[in-house]
C-alpha cells in the first residue's frame, strides 16, 4: 500500500503503496478541462430568492396611444434614473478600491461553475477574505489542473572541493551554483544535447564531484511506481561529446544507474545484470551474467520495490568507490499475479493483452535474497550467505569511511530487527551486530527504515572508535542512540520524552559533532529542524518553534548546508542556509511562490480546525489527531453535512499542519460541507502503544475510532447528524468499508471506497505480513481482517465502490470479491464503477477526472437524499 502523507513534502510516514498516491494524484494534470455542472444543483438555496427571480408582473401586449405617451415618458425617466444608478455604483465600486482589507468580507458562492457575490453573512472572522470583495470558489477542477499547486525545486548537492556549499539545479539549463559570500554560477548544459545527427532531450541529469562529467537519462519510461527504464548517456561537460553508458549500445534500456562518490565509475543495470563502466577509461565490466525474468540483480522486484525500498534502486557504493554492494533477489519460487489489459491499443483489441507479475501474497514462498560485495580494484564478487537468512527483508546498506557497511533488516514476518556488519577488508566477513525482537518489547513490528549513519571516529570530539546513530525505541517512543561498533546497546542517548524522531538522524556534521534530525517535538502534526550534540548535550530547535510549521530539509555532505522547505500551513518556501552562521534563518528565499499567494487572494478558501480529540471512553481516554474543514463564510447556526475522509494505515498520517489544498476542500467550499479527518489507533507518531494496538488485528480500531469521532461531532450544533458519510482510498478504502460495516448505518449513512483492499489474503506478503503476521499464524485474523458481514454492509443507505481494472497493487480481485459476497447475501444498496486499464492511482484515458468527478456527484445525491 502507500504510506502517503497527503503531498507533503518532508515523507515521514513509514508506509506502503497507497501513501505516495496522494501526492502523485495532485501532480497529473489531466488535459480535458472539468465541466462543474453537477455543483448548481447542489447549492443551499434561499426560496425567497428564487421566488423573486421568478415572480414579476403579467404586462397587457395590447397598448393604447394615452400608454404609448406615458411610455416614451417612462422611458426618458428610466434611462435619467439608470443613469443615476450607474454614477452611484460607480462612486460605491471606487470607495470599495480605497476600503480597508478587513470590511472587505464578501462571500462567495457557485452558479454552476461560475461565481457569484452574495450579501455578507454574519460578518465573523470566516467572512473577511483578504483582497477583493469577489471572490472564486475551490472547485475539483482547479485542484486537479494545478491552480493551487506550490512550486518546489530540489537541488543536488555536490561535494566539490574547490566549491563551498554547491548544488546543481535545472531551469532553462543545467546550472551550478555556489551558496555564501563568493557566489558563483557554473553553466554545465543545456536540457537538450546532440549525439550525432540525433537531439536528446534530458530527463534527469547527474554530474560528477568535479563537475567535468554526467550522466544523464533520456526516453524514460514508467515501469511500476518509482521504476523506469531509459537510454543512459555520460556526457563531456567541456567538449560536450555523448557517448552510450554501456559501451557499445546506445539502444540499452537500463534500469538504474549511479555513480561512484569517486566519480571513477558508473554502476548500471540492464536486463537484470549488473555492470560497471569506468568513465575516464571508457570501459563497461560485466559483473553479473544470470539476471532474468525470475532474478534481479542491483534492481527490486515488484514487492520489494513497493514495499521495502520505496525506490528502484539496489546499488550501494562505499564512500572510496572500491567497494559496490549490491541485492540479489531469486524469484524462482514467487506465483505470478496475470493482469488483462482490454483498452491499451486505440483500436479495438478482439483479445486483451496480458501482464503477470510476480507477486508474493501472504503465506507464500517470497523472494530468495542475497547481499552481494563487488570488489572493483579485484574484479570480483563475494556473496553473504550467513548471518541473514533467504527470506529476510533486507531494507538498507550503509557504508562507513574505512570499508564497514551495515546492513538492516528483519524476519520475514517483522518481529525481529538485525543489523548486520560486513567488513570489506576481511574478505568481506559478516555478523550480527545487534538483534532486537520488537515484537517481545512492545508488541509492534519493525519497519523498514532508513535510518542508519555512521560517525567516524575523531579524537578532537572524543570518539574513539567508530560508531553509529539509529532510531531505536526507547520510552515507548522512536528516539536517536549513538552506537560503538561491536556493542549491542547503545553507548549515549541522543534524544528523549514524549515526542518522536521522524526518519532520522537527517545528517551529521562531523566538523562540529552535531547530529541534525526532524522531530514531533513541538506537537506531532508539526515538523520543526533540531541539533544536538553526539554526546547527548545541547539539543536545540534550528527553526522556530513558536510558530506552526511543517518542515522538509535537504543536506549537504558535509552537513554545513541545507535547503530548508516550509510546507505549511502558510504559503510554502524554500531556503538555502547556511548552518555554520550565527542566524541561519536570516537567509533569503530561493523560493517564494509570490504567484500561488496572489492566486489565493482571489479566492474564498475554506479553514482548517485542529484538535486532539477523545475516541475512547472519560475512563480510558484515546487521544487521537484531527482536522475539520470548515466552508468559507462557516456559520455555526446553521447545519452542514459532514463527510470524513480516512486513510488509517499503520503508522501513516494524514492530520499535518501542511499547505494543501485538495478534493476535500474544494468539497468544503464548493458544496458547503464539513470535512473531517481523524488519525485513529494505529496511525503514527503518537507513541508506540498507540501505533502498535492494531497488529494481527488491522481494521477494527480504526473503524471503533472513526465511528467515535462521528459520534462527537454528531453531538455539534452546527452538524446535520442524518447526512454523515465517510471515504477513503486504497486503505482508506478499507478503513471505509470496516467503518461501514461496525457501525452498520448507526451512525454513518454513506460511504465511497476507492481501490479498496477487502480481504488481506489478497494483499501481498511484504505489507500484510508486517502488521498481521502470516496466514499460517493468525487464521482467524485474517478471517475478522476481511470485510466479511454484508448483512451490516447492507444496513447502511448506500455505499459506492470503484475500482482500475489494471491495479498491479490493490487487484481488482479485492472489489469482484466484495461484489460476489454482496451478490450471494442479496445485497443491492451499493454503487460500482470500474476504470479500464487504470493502476492504483486511476488517470488512464482521463480517468483521474472521471473519479473525482463520480466522487463530488455521488456525494451530493448522498445528501440530497436522492438515494432515500
Amino acid at each position: 500500500m502507500d504510506h502517503s502523507n497527503g503531498g507533503n513534502a518532508s515523507d515521514d510516514s513509514p508506509r506502503s503503496s497507497t501513501s505516495s498516491l496522494f501526492e502523485k494524484l495532485d501532480r497529473i494534470n489531466t488535459a480535458k478541462q472539468y465541466e462543474d455542472s453537477a455543483a448548481s444543483s447542489l447549492l443551499r438555496r434561499d426560496p425567497a430568492s428564487e421566488r423573486d427571480l421568478e415572480s414579476g408582473a403579467h404586462i397587457n401586449p395590447r397598448v393604447s396611444q394615452k400608454s404609448k405617451k406615458f411610455k416614451k415618458w417612462f422611458m426618458l425617466a428610466g434611462m435619467t434614473a439608470i443613469t443615476v444608478w450607474g454614477l452611484f455604483v460607480l462612486a460605491l465600486f471606487v470607495q470599495s478600491l480605497t476600503q480597508p482589507e478587513a470590511s472587505k468580507d464578501v462571500q462567495t458562492v457557485v452558479q454552476g461553475s461560475k461565481p457569484k457575490t452574495i450579501i455578507p453573512g454574519d460578518g465573523g472572522d470566516n467572512a473577511n477574505y483578504a483582497g477583493s470583495n469577489f471572490k472564486l470558489v475551490v472547485t475539483p477542477q482547479s485542484v486537479r489542473t494545478g491552480t493551487f499547486r506550490p512550486e518546489s525545486k530540489s537541488v543536488q548537492w555536490i561535494q566539490a572541493a574547490d566549491l563551498e556549499g554547491a548544488y546543481l539545479v535545472r531551469d532553462r539549463k543545467y546550472v551550478v551554483k555556489t551558496y555564501g559570500e563568493d557566489d558563483k554560477e557554473i553553466e554545465i548544459t543545456d536540457t537538450s544535447v546532440h549525439y550525432g545527427e540525433h537531439n536528446l532531450r534530458i530527463d534527469e541529469l547527474w554530474l560528477r564531484p568535479d563537475l567535468k562529467k554526467a550522466l544523464f537519462v533520456t526516453e524514460r519510461k514508467k515501469n511500476y511506481r518509482h521504476s523506469s527504464f531509459g537510454n543512459y548517456w555520460i556526457l563531456d561537460v567541456e567538449s560536450k561529446e555523448v557517448k552510450p553508458l554501456l559501451k557499445g549500445d546506445d539502444k540499452a534500456r537500463i534500469a538504474v544507474a549511479s555513480w561512484a562518490p569517486n566519480g571513477k565509475a558508473i554502476a548500471l543495470v540492464y536486463e537484470n545484470n549488473v555492470y560497471v563502466t569506468h568513465v575516464d577509461k571508457y570501459e563497461t565490466v560485466q559483473v553479473t551474467d544470470d539476471g532474468s525474468e525470475q532474478i534481479f540483480n542491483g534492481r527490486p522486484d515488484w514487492v520489494y520495490e513497493e514495499e521495502v525500498l520505496s525506490g528502484d534502486n539496489a546499488l550501494w557504493w562505499s564512500p572510496d568507490g572500491q567497494h559496490l554492494a549490491f541485492l540479489r533477489s531469486d524469484d524462482t519460487k514467487v506465483q505470478e499475479f496475470t493482469i488483462p489489459y482490454y483498452v491499451q491499443d486505440p483500436k479495438p483489441q478482439a483479445y486483451p493483452e496480458y501482464r503477470s507479475i510476480k507477486y508474493p501474497k501472504p503465506g507464500s514462498p517470497n523472494p530468495d535474497v542475497q547481499m552481494a560485495f563487488y570488489n572493483v580494484e579485484e574484479d570480483a564478487t563475494t556473496f553473504i550467505n550467513e548471518p541473514l537468512a533467504q527470506d529476510d527483508i533486507i531494507s538498507d546498506v550503509t557504508w562507513s569511511q574505512t570499508g564497514v557497511a551495515l546492513i538492516r533488516a528483519s524476519d520475514r514476518e517483522a518481529d525481529v530487527l538485525k543489523i548486520v556488519h560486513v567488513d570489506s577488508s576481511k574478505g568481506y566477513a559478516a555478523k550480527i551486530l545487534r538483534e532486537n525482537n520488537v515484537k517481545e518489547l512492545d508488541g509492534g513490528w519493525v519497519e523498514t527504515v532508513r535510518s542508519s549513519k555512521i560517525i567516524p571516529q575523531n579524537e578532537s570530539l572524543g570518539l574513539l572508535e567508530e560508531g553509529y546513530i539509529d532510531t531505536v525505541i526507547s520510552e515507548g517512543r522512536n528516539h536517536l542512540a549513538y552506537f560503538v561498533f561491536g556493542e549491542p546497546k547503545p553507548r549515549t542517548m541522543l534524544t528523549s520524552g514524549d515526542w518522536e524522531v521522524v526518519n532520522a538522524p537527517s545528517s551529521y556534521d562531523a566538523s562540529t559533532g552535531t547530529v541534525y534530525f526532524l522531530s514531533t517535538q513541538k506537537d506531532p502534526t508539526e515538523r520543526h529542524l533540531y541539533s544536538v550534540k553526539i554526546d547527548g548535550s545541547d539539543l536545540k530547535p534550528v527553526t522556530n518553534t513558536t510558530e506552526d510549521a511543517y518542515y522538509g530539509v535537504s543536506f549537504s555532505e558535509d552537513a554545513r548546508f541545507a535547503l530548508l522547505s516550509y510546507n505549511g500551513p502558510e504559503v510554502p518556501y524554500q531556503k538555502i542556509i547556511d548552518l555554520h552562521s550565527a542566524s541561519p534563518l536570516d537567509a533569503p528565499k530561493v523560493v517564494k511562490n509570490e504567484f500561488l499567494q496572489t492566486t489565493l487572494d482571489s479566492y474564498a478558501l475554506p479553514t482548517s480546525h485542529f484538535a486532539q480529540i477523545n475516541v475512547g471512553t472519560e475512563e480510558k481516554p484515546i487521544l487521537a489527531n484531527s482536522v475539520e474543514i470548515r466552508p468559507p463564510n462557516f456559520d455555526e447556526k446553521k447545519v452542514y453535512p459532514v463527510l470524513f475522509f480516512v486513510y488509517g494505515g499503520p503508522g501513516s498520517q494524514m492530520v499535518t499542519k501542511t499547505f494543501n489544498i485538495d478534493f476535500q476542500k474544494s468539497v468544503a467550499a464548493s458544496l458547503d460541507y464539513v470535512v473531517v479527518t481523524v488519525d485513529g489507533r494505529g496511525t503514527g507518531y503518537m507513541g508506540r502503544e498507540f501505533l502498535s494496538v492494531v497488529r494481527d488485528d488491522i481494521g477494527r480500531r480504526e473503524a471503533a475510532d472513526q465511528i467515535a469521532a462521528a459520534k462527537l461531532w454528531a453531538q455539534k450544533d452546527y452538524v446535520d447528524a442524518n447526512h454523515m458519510a465517510i471515504w477513503g482510498w486504497s486503505y482508506g478504502g478499507y478503513c471505509t468499508l470496516k467503518t461501514l460495516e461496525a457501525d452498520a448505518g448507526e451512525t454513518f449513512r454513506f460511504g465511497m471506497a476507492v481501490a479498496p483492499v477487502t480481504d488481506w489474503r489478497f494483499y501481498d506478503s511484504v505489507y500484510t505480513e508486517r502488521y498481521m503476521h502470516t496466514p499460517q499464524h493468525n487464521k482467524k485474523g485474517y478471517e475478522q481482517t476481511a470485510v466479511h458481514n454484508m448483512t451490516a454492509l447492507g444496513a447502511n443507505e448506500r455505499f459506492l465502490v470503484m475500482h482500475g481494472s489494471g491495479d498491479d497493487n490493490v487487484h481488482m480481485q479485492n472489489t469482484l470479491s466484495l461484489i460476489d459476497n454482496l451478490d450471494l447475501a442479496g445485497i443491492e444498496n451499493y454503487d460500482m464503477h470500474i476504470y479500464p486499464d487504470s493502476d492504483h492511482s486511476i488517470y488512464f484515458h482521463n480517468a483521474q477526472a472521471m473519479v473525482y468527478d463520480r466522487l463530488y456527484t455521488w456525494i451530493q445525491r448522498a445528501f440530497n437524499d436522492e438515494f432515500s
